[in-house]
């Protein structure tokens, strides 16, 4: 099995779009995908129809079983997307709370990591959707994955983003006892603007070990496919966007990340 984390500290830059493309891709090629909506926002969960305010099972419940020292099988939170081969474990608007909790509670930056050996044998690969700013839920996410894929707006500020995450991990990855392989993706990039030629040339500049060497165009049918709640690559196999994930994903699948190689 292998575990993905979505991240970025800024918001907007695709995070939720790219878990839910290459979700679908990996579902559509035929494995068994889970996807799980760590943000509290619950754009991941939405997206499914599925409403954060509400959820009675989530993954929240995971920390709470946590505070609470009582056993739960991350199995029955998982709910289907409508999808083939795709699962979800909703958010709730709960998660918000977690960081306030975290400084009086043991044992909350790794509850992710326990619940994905627990699902080990029901899914090839989890896909992990993280909120836009660092605390106890992107650090349990960086705990439990092998391989973080970093979207990036082809724009300024989404560039600082990745340079505040950037620090972040180097602070994580003295502490895992695994490598952590970091993808940065290029997207909304938009050929018909200077801003995004040139931020391009930044990430080729000062992110070349990490970048990925294409990007994700601006494509309107993403946003066609988040109204009707299905995975781009279900709602038009040959939009642009979703042949540019296509791409994105046969690399990944082809080169396993630093902690899968170790392991053999």
């Amino acid at each position: 099995m292998r575990v993905w984390a979505v991240a970025n500290q800024k918001g907007g830059v695709g995070k939720t779009t790219t878990t839910v493309a290459l979700g679908g891709l990996l579902a559509a090629w035929g494995f068994r995908t889970l996807m799980i909506d760590i943000d509290p926002h619950g754009s991941l969960s939405s997206y499914f129809r599925l409403d954060p305010d509400t959820l009675e099972q989530s993954s929240y419940s995971l920390f709470e079983a946590v505070a609470e020292k009582r056993p739960l099988d991350p199995c029955g939170l998982v709910v289907p997307t409508g999808t083939e081969g795709l699962s979800l474990i909703p958010a709730a608007v709960a998660l918000a709370t977690l960081d306030r909790q975290s400084g009086r509670l043991d044992g909350l930056g790794l509850v992710l990591r326990r619940a994905v050996v627990q699902l080990r044998d029901h899914f090839d690969y989890i896909l992990i959707d993280c909120p836009p700013v660092l605390g106890v839920l992107v650090i349990n996410a960086l705990a439990a994955c092998e391989r973080l894929i970093v979207p990036v707006q082809t724009e300024f500020l989404a560039i600082k983003g990745l340079e505040r995450l950037q620090h972040t991990l180097k602070m994580v990855t003295r502490a895992r006892s695994t490598p952590l392989d970091v993808v940065v993706v290029p997207t909304f990039f938009d050929r018909r603007t200077r801003a995004s030629h040139d931020s391009l040339e930044v990430l080729r500049r000062d992110h070349a070990a990490q970048l990925w060497d294409d990007v994700i165009p601006v494509d309107t049918r993403f946003r066609e496919a988040s109204r009707v709640g299905l995975p781009p690559a279900i709602f038009d196999p040959r939009a642009r966007g979703v042949e540019a994930y296509a791409r994105l994903l046969e690399k990944l699948v082809q080169q396993p990340a630093a902690a899968a190689r170790e392991a053999g």
